[in-house]
């Protein structure tokens, strides 16, 4: 398991069901804002993660064997921006060796799968899959 990944999830396990939902708040605020190149083809609804009933876009590029991730979330929806975040923060400019073997049980792990409704789950898992097979 990437090394960035490994770490976020020790802080998530280490705290308690409140405090996770703090942190993926926190995350939520620290999500990069999307490059300007990829505003025209946001607003006209392109890289949108369909299963997700939240607005979510999301495009990635390989950069010598490395991914870069880029997503757009709605303000609206802090829970969904915040795991959004995490992927960010633990696969950006990360191996894609290491993306694309990420764990697919990344909200339980974190602590998380109880606490998100589950029409948020398939959602949040299709993102993961997107970015994995990106880097696949």
């Amino acid at each position: 398991m990437p090394t960035p990944l490994a770490d976020i999830i020790d802080v998530f396990q280490s705290v308690d069901a409140d405090m996770r939902l703090d942190l993926l708040l926190d995350y939520s605020r620290q999500l990069p804002a999307i490059p300007e190149r990829f505003h025209e083809a946001r607003d006209e609804g392109l890289g949108r993660v369909e299963e997700c009933m939240t607005p979510v876009f999301l495009w990635t590029e390989k950069d010598e064997g490395r991914l870069r991730i880029y997503a757009d979330v709605a303000d609206e929806a802090p829970t969904v921006k915040g795991f959004v975040s995490i992927l960010v923060s633990a696969f950006d400019e990360a191996p894609c060796d290491d993306v694309s073997t990420a764990p697919s049980d990344l909200l339980k792990q974190l602590g998380l799968d109880g606490k998100i409704r589950m029409n948020r789950v398939v959602g949040l898992s299709a993102i993961l899959d997107r970015i994995k097979r990106a880097a696949a």
